[in-house]
């Protein structure tokens, strides 16, 4: 039912790829300040994705996820009515903040329901959903962008208003009773304070190379889509079924990939292939944007997302205790939110001052140190959690 919620919720995520295109084409922003403006999402999604981790662990994952869902449909129907940098900046960084909050509390449900061998499955099938959705929503929103951008909005704002009485409807009573069984534990046993993962050094250096591996990747959803209309010069229609692609075979991929991966791989090595793999994807368009290329390169950019994400989550869960999962989870969030705020800005500088065929040749150089920086610090934090456990 969690992946369920999220297919629905994320079948209008319309929005954030054609944002820049929204802007740079509908309101004739620079693509200099299309960039400040999309990094002002990435400034929400740290702050939505702490304080998601914080309320998580105080009030609980239900509360946190039906207040974002419900909160977040206003503010979408008010994008539209922002026309100026400054103004659409400041209800982008309300939105984001109200969004993001749900992601932690989101992961947090799942290491609730699911059983521990099957962590990293139960986050591939939340994540299948949000891709299946994603599929959906770029593909029509490629459609509907061309007739009026204010439909992107409003989709977005009905599917995360079905999503949250879904989410309610469902869990309430199952989540009251939870909540009265932990009460009766509470009062038998006395609960272990755990630390911080603000103090848990070796955790912040994984988060900090998951970071720079988010600023080669989310250039989906900012430089990429600006690419495909400048450069290679696609039609939004195209550019939102190339984007469907994507969401579509990562759905027809991920959990057979993942069981392999899970079969075959250390978590180590499929982190280090996963990113290898995104930062190859990025490095091909320097010397070919022709259709066939651009598939190709979406194609390793999904297979490389299907062995980065789902197992970022289940290292981190690994990493975290029974009671600090949603500070865990919420500071691994924040640093993925982090390249929300650097990518967009910085993508859209270099490509504009040095060009495309840098930043993706840039992106790729950068993506082979991250990936050997993965391949050593995983088994060097894990080893010592297994030890102090």
């Amino acid at each position: 039912m969690l992946a369920l919620v999220m297919l629905i919720n994320r079948a209008g995520s319309m929005v954030l790829p054609f944002l820049g295109v929204y802007m740079t084409d509908h309101l004739h922003f620079s693509i200099e300040n299309s960039g400040i403006v999309l990094s002002f999402f990435g400034i929400g999604s740290v702050i939505g994705s702490w304080l998601g981790g914080m309320i998580t662990d105080k009030i609980g994952e239900y509360r946190v996820q039906s207040l974002s869902l419900l909160l977040s449909v206003p503010l979408f129907c008010l994008i539209p009515l922002f026309k100026t940098e400054v103004g659409l900046a400041a209800i982008i960084l309300a939105q984001s903040i109200i969004s993001e909050t749900f992601r932690p509390a989101n992961s947090v449900a799942i290491t609730k329901y699911a059983r521990p061998e099957n962590i990293t499955r139960a986050f591939s099938l939340n994540r299948m959903a949000v891709n299946l959705g994603f599929s959906i929503g770029p593909a029509l929103g490629g459609i509907l962008s061309a007739i009026s951008y204010e439909f992107l909005f409003f989709s977005n704002a009905l599917a995360a208003f079905l999503a949250g009485l879904m989410y309610i409807w469902f869990f309430q009573k199952r989540t009251k009773v939870a909540r009265q069984n932990a009460k009766k534990v509470k009062e038998t046993i006395i609960i272990k304070k755990e630390s911080s993962p603000y103090r848990d050094r070796k955790f912040l250096v994984y988060s900090l190379f998951c970071m720079l591996f988010a600023i080669c990747f989310f250039q989906l959803f900012s430089t990429l889509t600006i690419f495909y209309k400048d450069t290679a010069h696609i039609s939004q229609q195209n550019i939102g079924f190339i984007l469907g692609y994507s969401g579509f075979l990562i759905v027809l991929l991920e959990m057979g990939f993942v069981q392999l991966a899970e079969k075959y791989f250390t978590l180590a090595f499929t982190m280090f292939l996963g990113t290898l793999l995104c930062g190859l994807s990025y490095a091909m368009l320097a010397f070919d944007y022709t259709m066939v290329a651009l598939l190709v390169s979406m194609t390793l950019l999904c297979i490389g997302e299907i062995w980065t994400l789902p197992f970022m989550s289940t290292i981190t869960a690994l990493r975290s205790g029974k009671n600090n999962k949603g500070a865990y989870m919420g500071l691994n969030g924040m640093s993925i939110s982090i390249a929300f705020i650097i990518t967009p800005y910085i993508g859209t500088m270099i490509a504009d001052k040095l060009g495309f065929n840098f930043l993706w040749i840039g992106t790729g150089v950068l993506a082979i140190g991250i990936a050997f920086g993965l391949y050593f610090i995983i088994p060097w934090m894990l080893k010592d959690k297994n030890k102090s456990g």
